[in-house]
């Protein structure tokens, strides 16, 4: 038992990648895309999603005005929590989330240990073309309120480990692939690459 809990003691932890970017900027796509690429390297991460984490921790309706900024931001920093628990435990997490708040980036950097922070830069003229929920649609509309970077607002992550902008680098948003592939080759300059290093030696 004392070495089971000083081998606990030990454990590296693990790797929170938190890819951020407004609705529809492919937040979801890159990071399923991503854990297809890490699964292939034969690594097992647990994926988060927003809307799935929403969901969990949120039970008033998005429509209502009490979805505002700061309810967003408590709602986020619970995101934030448990990404650090399950990190702790040496546990590799890719979590998309809008998020866009100085408040959750700040937490994150102060407390999660090994933290990569990745920024999907996507225009609005883009965004609104893409609309797979119909959010910016049902905002015309005036059916939605509360719509982050239109009447609810956000913060840009100006100090991400990572930008992806799709109109300054347009060639690496060719596929879903390529930008995940991009993505880990960006992820093993960083810290993460000493994980991947020990597990491809097992």
């Amino acid at each position: 038992m004392k070495q089971v809990n000083q081998s606990l003691g030990t454990k590296m932890a693990g790797q929170v990648i938190w890819i951020t970017g407004l609705s529809g900027a492919g937040k979801t796509t890159l990071a399923e895309q991503l854990d297809v690429c890490l699964q292939k390297l034969g690594l097992q991460v647990i994926l988060l999603d927003g809307d799935m984490l929403r969901n969990l921790f949120w039970d008033a309706d998005p429509k209502s005005e009490s979805y505002t900024r700061q309810e967003r931001i408590k709602l986020a920093l619970k995101y934030s929590h448990l990404c650090k628990t399950l990190s702790a435990q040496g546990f590799d997490i890719i979590i998309a989330t809008i998020s866009m708040f100085n408040e959750v980036y700040d937490w994150n950097r102060e407390n999660i240990t090994n933290y990569f922070e990745v920024y999907l830069k996507v225009p609005l003229k883009e965004l609104r073309r893409r609309d797979p929920k119909f959010i910016y649609k049902r905002y015309d509309d005036g059916d939605l309120r509360n719509v982050a970077g239109l009447d609810l607002k956000v913060d840009e992550p100006f100090k991400s480990h990572l930008t992806l902008d799709f109109e300054a680098h347009p060639l690496i948003w060719q596929s879903n692939e390529y930008l995940a592939e991009h993505l880990l080759s960006k992820l093993k300059k960083s810290k993460f690459n000493q994980k991947l290093q020990q597990h491809l030696i097992k």
